[in-house]
């Protein structure tokens, strides 16, 4: 049964990561029609885009206290909901050409995908314990995978001229109805700190207990921290600007610029369905490097290349190099030592801010020297986690914090130990 239920779950988070790749990638394949519609400049269509960044803000800031309190299945479920309520807003905002309320609806978005994507980490890093196998590279993979189907019918809305706000409507409707199925498979309490207020002898709350300013004072973490900053800064980066960056930085059409995108989806894709059998065979410090190598070759290319053809083959490179850091990252800091939930919130929420709330910053930059420009931000810290890269590989040092921890339950060999742990 107890098999049958994590199943079960862990279907329910593919639906769940997938839900949101769908939302996210409807809107980025139709913001040259919104950026058209509106009649905006790149540095205003940066400011409709900071509404996404308030939103994840705030998120990000109350995501960790409200998993803590009352677990992930509720605080996924407000996040999704509010993914799908900015999805609306949106489309209403391009229906009466409103830019307050496109960045309202943006700003309802980015709560939700800062607040519930912290949340259905947790979630999955916690399938990831109870299993012992690599879930979370999959699990992205099937927010990587929305992103393409979600992609693929932008690109085709966008070429039969299909209004926004008709097509952001299907899209949240769809959602919905994924939500209510998946969320009855979540189970309640997973996430909820069980640490007492009284103080207690050792480092944190209750004994063994690390406290949350010695998580952030934990180096080998920050670091981890830095690698999933810049590999999710390059997803993120992609997520919002790649269709305006093929469209006015390479000449594209806007459908033309859809299906660029697409393809750094598919790519995406493809890295994280994949990424297991490399983790199992390279490790994660040669996994993390190879990617970062890649991506950074990819926005290279895309950067300085004047060759359409080019640019749109590197993206491909990039899509690859950026889809393993995030979940790799997240993974190695759920190993990095002891109270898992607070060290993997951590970390997600760097990669969150990373994800969301930077790429809105480049529009900036685009505005004053040409998104193509913009990106070399992207390329210099992609750059940095091919150096760091040796902080995501974190086995030993959770062998180190595990093996305690087992010997402190008298009356129990390994074997039991570990079967006590499964169940």
């Amino acid at each position: 049964m107890v098999d049958r239920a994590v199943r079960r779950r862990r279907r329910a988070l593919f639906l769940l990561f997938f839900l949101p790749g769908i939302a996210m990638s409807s809107w980025v394949t139709r913001t040259p029609d919104v950026r058209d519609q509106l009649g905006l400049s790149t540095g205003q269509m940066g400011l409709v885009l900071f509404g996404l960044s308030i939103g994840s803000m705030i998120g990000i800031l109350c995501s960790g206290r409200f998993v803590s309190r009352f677990g992930t299945r509720p605080v996924i479920a407000l996040g999704t909901l509010l993914i799908i309520a900015g999805t609306v807003v949106i489309g209403m905002g391009s229906a009466v050409r409103s830019a307050p309320l496109v960045t309202a609806g943006l700003c309802l978005f980015g709560a939700g995908m800062g607040g519930g994507e912290v949340a259905v980490n947790v979630d999955g890093a916690d399938v990831e314990r109870i299993t012992g196998t690599a879930v979370l590279p999959t699990l992205h993979g099937c927010f990587s995978l929305g992103t393409v189907v979600g992609g693929s019918a932008g690109m085709a809305a966008t070429a039969v001229a299909l209004p926004v706000h008709w097509h952001l409507t299907l899209v949240a409707l769809v959602a919905t109805g994924m939500l209510v199925h998946a969320l009855r498979a979540v189970p309640a309490g997973i996430g909820i700190s069980t640490a007492p207020s009284m103080p207690g002898p050792g480092p944190g709350p209750v004994s063994g207990q690390p406290s949350k300013r010695q998580v952030w004072k934990d180096r080998k973490l920050l670091l981890i921290g830095a690698i999933v900053l810049a590999m999710a800064l390059a997803e993120g980066a992609a997520n919002d600007w790649l269709p305006l960056l093929m469209v006015d930085g390479h000449g594209l059409d806007a459908a033309m610029g859809s299906l660029v995108f697409v393809g750094f989806a598919a790519a995406m894709t493809l890295g994280r369905f994949s990424g297991s059998f490399f983790l199992s065979r390279f490790g994660r410090a040669a996994v993390v490097r190879a990617s970062a190598v890649s991506g950074a070759v990819g926005l290279l290319l895309v950067i300085f290349s004047d060759n359409a053809v080019v640019a749109a083959t590197a993206v491909l490179f990039w899509g690859l190099g950026a889809s393993l850091g995030f979940p790799v990252a997240l993974s190695a800091a759920g190993d990095s030592g002891p109270d898992q939930t607070a060290r993997v919130s951590l970390v997600a929420v760097i990669g969150y801010v990373a994800f969301l709330v930077g790429p809105p910053a480049l529009g900036f930059l685009g505005d004053h020297y040409g998104l193509r420009s913009a990106m070399v931000v992207v390329l210099v810290f992609v750059a940095a986690a091919i150096l760091i890269a040796p902080a995501a590989d974190t086995r030993d040092r959770a062998a180190a914090t595990v093996a305690p921890a087992q010997r402190t339950r008298p009356g129990t060999t390994p074997a039991e130990q570990h079967q006590g742990d499964r169940s």
